[in-house]
Parts: structure tokens; C-alpha cells; sequence
């Protein structure tokens, strides 16, 4: 039996987002890169095995991050005073036209490697650019940092600036034959099928990427409804379909492989087909506040059965780091409830961790959890800087790691199984 290691520490993690599993002072084990079991006392066939014991540390599942933007890492922190439209066209599109050349995309896409890493992000959805060579650089890049993930190559082939974007017909080549250079090259990175949004994909397009990605069995990930000028210009471009989300679905690209980011302003109507289709709701907070889209109400979407999760959203996003992205959920669920509807109650903290990690974690599989069978993905927090542990049960302190916290706090990283260093 190849057990490979035993973590020992104070163990919480959500099976549900009703509430959290605490077990204290206890044993978790790893057995082929999967989780064994949670025991009291170690079982008597691993007396031999040698034992990672992390004292009074948190031990948590990794964080998974549904929605990153990897080339706009660079323009963190920029641009935040415009709204959706007008940053792209200033920031986005110019620094995203840059990952065609390969030296300056292995640096930077280093650094998004090493972000990552040190907030503790162990499974990521990623963007890249229309750049098939640059994809491959990043897929690389990751792929050596131990992360798992799926990357795409972006596709726009129209309402784009002339020196950002693509031909139809040859999107759509460069894309097949990317798919069929990299689905099978990697164990924990896949490719995944990226339109950048309605307004800058052709219907040949969009129905295209669909027929790919039912050809090969690749998931989707694109954007929804995330600002009200957005909606309005899909309106306009679209006028044959009754919504934003009805398009994507018109074109075969709505189903349970697919996560749609943001869905700021979906109606009911496209709630409702969200849940019908299972497709995931990136949740991005951070994102919606800074370009003034609005606040996403997640106890609707969670009410009505849609699957949502936690997305950084850098680079309109300006935090990497997920468990930030989960006390800024919080608020902006308790905003919703004061500003929009009396009766969405907030979310809370289990919630909000559940979202961020086993939520996020099945689109990549049994992912998330510390349920056995599920795959090893585990953190150490030492949360001695943050105060007092004498008079704080394990949930108060994880709850304080979440607002408080930084990546300092974070001492080990397992992905799969495998402790993960910091990448070169």
C-alpha cells in the first residue's frame, strides 16, 4: 500500500456549504495522491509511516480560483478609476497583444506562477491570450509549478482593436491544433475552449468553438453579464435572442462543462437556464466592485440551484489570493441585502469557503475536499501572528486567517499529493 505521507494539525474543511468538518489534533493521510481518511489515531498499518506534525496549524484544502486572467497579472493594481469597456480598450487589449513574444511571456507569466503559489492556489481556471505560442509558454510555466489547471487560448474575431484579433476560419485552425498538441501533453493542466465574450466573437465563431468542444471534450469558459453597457451592446448585436445568456446557449456553448464569469445582471429567465444547463457561475467581487459592474446577488443564484463558485478576476481583480476573495463574497452579499433585496440573506464564512475550494474544486473532479477519495490538495496555515489561539476554536481562527491573513501565513502547499516549492 503506497501510503506516501501523514499530515497532523487541526483539520477543517466543508463537505457541504451549510457547515464546516473540524477535526482537531488529528491525523489526515495520503495515500497515491488521494485522501485516505482523517483519524484520531493513527490506524495501526501506518504505525511506520512517518509523521508531518504541524503542531496547532490550520490544515485546509487548497484554494481553486475559477476565473484569472493570467497576462493582465502585469496591470495589477491599474486602471481601476474606468469601467468595464473603457479599461480594456486602455489597459487589457495593448498589454494582452504582448504574449505573442515568447521571452517576455515565460517572465511574466513566472510571476503569475509564483503569485499563485504563495496565496495558495493549488487548481486555477486561467485566461490567456489569442497567442497560441504564448498559451503553450504559460501551460509550460504552470504546468512546472506543480499547479493544476485549465488555460485558454482566447478567441475574438471581431469589434477588437486591429492589432488584437483574429481571422475566423484561422482562430479556429490555430485553436484545433492547439487542442490536439496539449489535451493529452500535461496530468494537471487541460486546455479549455476561451471565447472572450459576445461582442467579440462572430456566431461562426462561437457555434465553431462549440463544435470543437464537443469534437475533442473540452470544457468552456467565457464572460456573462457582467456590465450593464456590455448587456445592452449584446442586445444590439443580437437582437434575434430574448438574453446575453440565451446567445451563448443559441450557439451550444451553455452546458456542465462550461463556467461563465461574473453574471452580475442575469435575470431570472437566465438563472433559470444557468441551473437547467449546470453551468458555473464565477463569483468575482473584487472585479465587479473595482469597474463599478455591480454586485452579483449569489443567494439567488444558489436558491435557484445554480453551481457557483470564486474567481479572482485579476487583473480587474487586484487580489490573488481566494480567501480574500472570500471575505469580499461576504460583503458584498451583506451590500446586496441592504441595497437590493431585504430578504437574500448574506452568505457566510462556510459558504464562502465551500465556494472556494470543493465548489470551485469538481470542475476539475473530486477536488477541494477532505472527504476520502478526493485528491490531496492541502494547506498548512500558522496563524500565530494573527492573535490570541487560546480562546479561539479552529472555525474562529480560519475565519480570522480569511480576513486578516496573508500569504505569509501559508507554510506548506500539497497539490495531488505532491508538496509543492516555490516555482523557479
Amino acid at each position: 500500500m503506497a501510503v506516501l505521507k501523514i499530515l497532523k494539525g487541526n483539520i477543517i474543511y466543508t463537505a457541504t456549504k451549510e457547515k464546516f468538518e473540524i477535526h482537531e489534533d488529528s491525523y489526515l493521510i495520503e495515500s497515491d495522491g488521494l485522501v485516505k481518511g482523517i483519524f484520531k489515531e493513527i490506524p495501526k498499518e501506518y504505525k511506520n509511516v512517518e509523521v508531518e506534525d504541524f503542531g496547532d496549524s490550520l490544515i485546509i484544502p487548497g484554494f481553486v480560483d475559477m476565473h484569472f486572467h493570467a497576462p493582465q497579472f502585469q496591470n495589477l493594481g491599474l486602471g481601476l478609476d474606468e469601467e468595464l469597456m473603457p479599461w480594456l480598450n486602455k489597459y487589457t487589449f495593448p498589454e494582452e497583444a504582448k504574449y505573442g513574444d515568447e521571452e517576455y511571456a515565460k517572465r511574466l507569466y513566472t510571476n503569475v506562477a509564483k503569485a499563485l503559489w504563495r496565496n495558495g492556489t493549488t487548481r486555477v481556471v486561467l485566461f490567456s491570450t489569442i497567442h497560441k505560442n504564448g498559451t503553450d509558454v504559460l501551460m509550460d510555466v504552470i504546468d512546472k509549478s506543480g499547479i493544476g489547471a485549465y488555460i485558454g487560448k482566447i478567441n475574438m474575431d471581431r469589434n477588437s482593436p486591429d492589432f488584437y484579433i483574429e481571422d475566423t476560419d484561422e482562430s479556429l485552425k490555430v485553436t484545433e491544433e492547439w487542442i490536439l498538441d496539449t489535451k493529452d501533453k500535461y496530468k494537471l493542466i487541460k486546455p479549455i475552449i476561451t471565447p472572450s465574450f459576445v461582442p467579440a466573437c462572430t456566431e461562426k465563431l462561437m457555434k465553431g468553438l462549440s463544435d470543437l468542444s464537443k469534437k475533442y471534450n473540452v470544457k468552456i469558459q467565457s464572460h456573462l453579464s457582467e456590465n450593464e453597457g456590455e448587456i445592452e451592446w449584446v442586445k444590439d448585436l443580437h437582437p434575434e435572442y430574448n438574453s446575453y445568456a440565451s446567445v451563448y446557449d443559441g450557439m451550444g456553448l451553455l452546458n456542465d462543462n462550461t463556467v461563465m464569469a461574473h453574471t452580475v445582471h442575469s435575470t431570472d429567465e437566465e438563472i433559470k437556464l444557468l441551473a437547467e444547463r449546470g453551468t458555473v457561475s464565477a463569483h468575482c467581487p473584487n472585479g465587479n466592485y473595482n469597474l463599478s459592474s455591480g454586485i452579483m446577488p449569489v443567494r439567488r443564484f444558489l436558491e435557484s440551484g445554480v453551481k457557483v463558485a470564486l474567481g479572482s478576476d485579476v487583473g480587474a481583480g487586484h487580489q490573488v489570493g481566494i480567501y480574500k476573495v472570500m471575505s469580499q463574497a461576504i460583503e458584498a452579499s451583506k451590500m446586496n441585502r441592504v441595497y437590493v433585496n431585504r430578504e437574500e440573506k448574506p452568505l457566510t464564512t462556510s459558504e464562502v469557503f465551500y465556494l472556494g475550494t470543493k465548489a470551485g474544486g469538481e470542475f476539475f473532479g473530486k477536488v477541494g475536499s477532505f472527504e476520502k477519495g478526493y485528491e490531496f490538495d492541502a494547506l498548512v496555515i500558522n496563524d500565530d501572528n494573527l492573535g490570541d489561539k487560546d480562546f479561539r476554536c479552529v472555525e474562529e481562527r480560519l475565519q480570522r486567517f480569511i480576513y486578516i491573513g496573508d500569504d505569509r501565513n501559508i507554510v506548506r502547499r500539497y497539490i495531488a499529493g505532491k508538496e509543492v516549492g516555490e516555482p523557479k
